[in-house]
């Protein structure tokens, strides 16, 4: 870190110098943190949404409505904080993972090896956007966070820091079989970080690819008849076939033998081990009838019989090895053949899909949300995990509309400009670059078209393809923060598709002077007054339909203008623009 000269500084100036060190932690990591234009940004615009209806995708009205928003993903967390506090069941990301080469921008430019602030403007970034997606987690929520050996050590020192107290446990997966060549190893892997709130049981079983087999009889600690009485019991066998069970003994009854054989010809089989210590079976006796027909038996040489079980499930393990996790094979190809465009490191299709499956395998309504969407994996695994158990999970995935370096490069040429025109044409969304943008970014020519491929069957990945689902485009817009009653109108005008996205009503009814009506399709109804003169005519039309409404109004103050609404029932009031704006009054406090 480059040393600062204090020299030139006013007293004031050191003063608040020193105030920081004041409050500098003692303990963690500790980086310089680096100011984002896009987080400064919000000190003076506020974001919102606006819908791309065009690329709207709706097939199937049973199928769930999922969402994709184009922007930097730190406005998109902005308005989810609004629209999702609380709501998501998993948040699964694959940031940069800043390798040394020019793989990711801050501030509109590439961050590369020789740039001394490359980790801190890395930890900064990371930093800001944990914080706001922390909120959007469930009480059972998870945030898994995938990494290599770059940024291992310091992602988690900051998820230690921001998620402090909950449980996080580190899966390694061997994503890169033939490895990449290092000046001592060949490095295969990489992480994945599973956060959650302490004491929680939210990793569920596991489907193996492979059966496993092992012995049913306990081993190990607390394998001891004694530890669970229920556990102890015979296991009947007659002609080499498992016909039943035993019933739990007396404490004081002690087999002599670890096979008894019956008077009838039925083999009593106890879970006694081969120094005669009463053990236990894995399963109690009031549970064991549901697996029957997974145990079976195993006759050794010297006539004994054992009783071995065949395991399709079992708890996640903290190391992944398989061929469907190859990047190569089932990232890469996968993302070039459905969009035609070669992205740089895309996940395992199957990679994602397991990291989803040992949280949401038995929530089939759950809200998945990444907010690095780079080519769509996520989505498509949430996809394939509804089409695999007729699930209604939903994703939202957001990802900047960035192109690549080698397209920008080709940009510059082909207009003869430089960086500075180029950072100028960006920030008038000039025509030929927003031209260029959805030719080549990454949200519109990689993102969607890959989800929207995912429904058309394909002849090389059929198995992954041709399942239906319907999903909604936005782009992330913005409004002025200056606190007058212009903009205020400004932002309740804006705030439709903010308020659609969080009320989950996208089906649009009527709309009437001044108001606008929703509902989806659990008859819920969604209505929004955007001024004054919408008030009576929208009560005319609520009493008509003559359901439960959540109603946004238009109002200067906190107040719902709830007077204004004495006559109706069923009716849920919440005063526009305040509800958004307290949120970002909270999320913006520290830029």
């Amino acid at each position: 870190m480059a040393k600062k000269d204090y020299s030139s500084w006013t007293k004031e100036e050191l003063i608040r110098e020193l105030e920081k060190f004041k409050k500098q932690k003692k303990y963690g990591i500790v980086w310089e943190d680096k100011p984002e234009q896009v987080a400064l940004m919000c000190k003076e615009k506020l974001p919102v949404l606006t819908e791309i209806k065009n690329k709207e995708i709706k097939i199937d009205e049973t199928k769930p409505i999922n969402i994709l928003i184009e922007g930097d993903n730190y406005h998109a967390l902005s308005v989810l904080n609004y629209t999702h506090k609380g709501k998501i069941d998993v948040i699964y990301i694959d940031p940069p993972y800043n390798t040394r080469a020019r793989d990711w921008k801050y501030n509109n430019d590439y961050v590369d090896i020789n740039d001394q602030w490359r980790h801190s403007k890395w930890l900064s970034m990371m930093e800001k956007r944990l914080k706001l997606s922390k909120n959007l987690l469930k009480h059972d929520g998870v945030l898994i966070c995938t990494i290599d050996d770059n940024e291992f050590h310091h992602l988690g020192c900051l998820l230690e820091e921001i998620f402090n107290g909950w449980e996080m446990h580190c899966i390694t997966i061997i994503h890169n079989p033939r490895g990449i060549q290092g000046n001592n190893f060949s490095y295969c892997h990489e992480y994945a970080y599973f956060v959650f709130r302490k004491g929680l049981s939210i990793i569920g079983d596991k489907t193996r690819d492979e059966i496993l087999e092992e012995e049913f009889k306990d081993h190990g600690s607390e394998s001891l008849r004694t530890d669970a009485r229920n556990c102890f019991y015979p296991i009947l066998v007659k002609d080499e076939k498992i016909i039943g069970f035993g019933e739990v003994p007396d404490n004081d009854y002690h087999p002599k033998f670890k096979n008894i054989l019956r008077k009838d010809g039925t083999i009593e089989v106890w879970p006694i081990d081969i120094k005669k210590i009463e053990r236990k079976w894995v399963f109690a006796r009031q549970t064991v009838e549901k697996i029957k027909e997974k145990l079976y038996i195993v006759k050794k040489k010297n006539g004994e019989i054992d009783i071995w079980r065949k395991k399709d499930t079992q708890k996640p393990r903290t190391v992944w090895v398989g061929k469907q996790y190859d990047a190569s094979t089932y990232g890469s190809k996968i993302v070039n053949k459905l969009t035609g465009t070669n992205f740089p490191f895309p996940k395992s299709i199957f990679n994602t899909r397991d990291c989803l499956e040992c949280v949401i395998k038995q929530r089939k309504n759950a809200i998945v949300l990444d907010f690095f969407a780079g080519s769509g994996t996520t989505g498509h695994a949430v996809i394939l995990l509804n089409n695999e158990d007729n699930g209604k999970r939903k994703f939202i995935l957001c990802t900047n509309n960035e192109v690549g370096e080698k397209s920008e490069k080709e940009f510059k040429k082909k207009y003869k400009i430089d960086d500075t025109t180029l950072k100028e044409w960006k920030e008038t969304n000039k025509k030929e670059w927003v031209e260029w943008q959805e030719k080549y970014g990454i949200c519109s020519a990689v993102c969607y078209p890959r989800i929207k491929a995912v429904m058309k069957k394909h002849e090389d990945y059929p198995e992954i393809t041709g399942i239906k689902t319907n999903l909604k485009y936005f782009k992330t817009d913005f409004v002025d923060a200056k606190p007058i009653d212009k903009n205020k109108k400004k932002l309740v005008d804006e705030s439709t598709e903010m308020l659609c996205l969080k009320e989950d009503c996208f089906n649009f009814i009527l709309k009437g002077k001044s108001f606008k009506i929703f509902k989806n399709n659990e008859d819920k109804y969604l209505g929004i007054i955007y001024d004054d003169e919408g008030i009576e005519p929208f009560k005319n039309e609520a009493i008509k339909i003559n359901k439960k409404f959540v109603v946004y109004v238009f109002s200067l103050d906190d107040s719902a203008r709830e007077e204004e609404f004495e006559d109706l029932e069923n009716i849920e009031l919440k005063p526009i623009p305040a509800v958004i704006l307290n949120v970002y009054k909270r999320i913006f406090r520290g830029i």
